[in-house]
């Protein structure tokens, strides 16, 4: 499997006080994403279907809705991106900073909801092998 670009040369890399610093930033991102994301989902039925009829003139009242929630999923992705931050997961509101540990790089990682950054694992591994801070592993 090939590693994303981020995983090997970072463009941006973290203390621990920095990435705590992007949190509230995050919060307000991450919980737009998360909204704009539930707004697809409840009229994606609806929108397919005007999809469907777009050649006799279809259309939805929930089309504009639509389109809103996909630009502001855009954008504020876009803003975590241009932050250095690398978004794992949308519906956990799990992302990943880059941060150099014991001379390599590895990630804190963050949940939404999490007061502080609390864990951190390798490049390589996920939310599932996050390890405590305090751990010298």
């Amino acid at each position: 499997m090939a590693q994303d670009e981020n995983e090997t040369s970072p463009e941006r890399v973290f203390s621990l006080f920095e990435a705590n610093l992007l949190i509230p930033q995050l919060q307000s991102h991450l919980s737009t994403v998360q909204e704009g994301k539930a707004v697809l989902l409840q009229t994606r039925e609806e929108v397919r279907k005007a999809s469907a009829n777009a050649s006799l003139g279809g259309g939805t009242p929930v089309g504009i809705h639509y389109v809103e929630s996909l630009q502001d999923i855009s954008t504020n992705l876009h803003a975590i991106h241009e932050l250095g931050v690398v978004v794992k997961d949308i519906d956990l509101g799990l992302c990943d900073f880059p941060h150099l540990r014991d001379g390599r790089v590895v990630y804190l990682c963050w949940k939404l909801g999490e007061k502080k950054i609390r864990w951190w694992h390798e490049v390589t591994t996920g939310y599932k092998d996050r390890c405590p801070l305090e751990d010298p592993a």
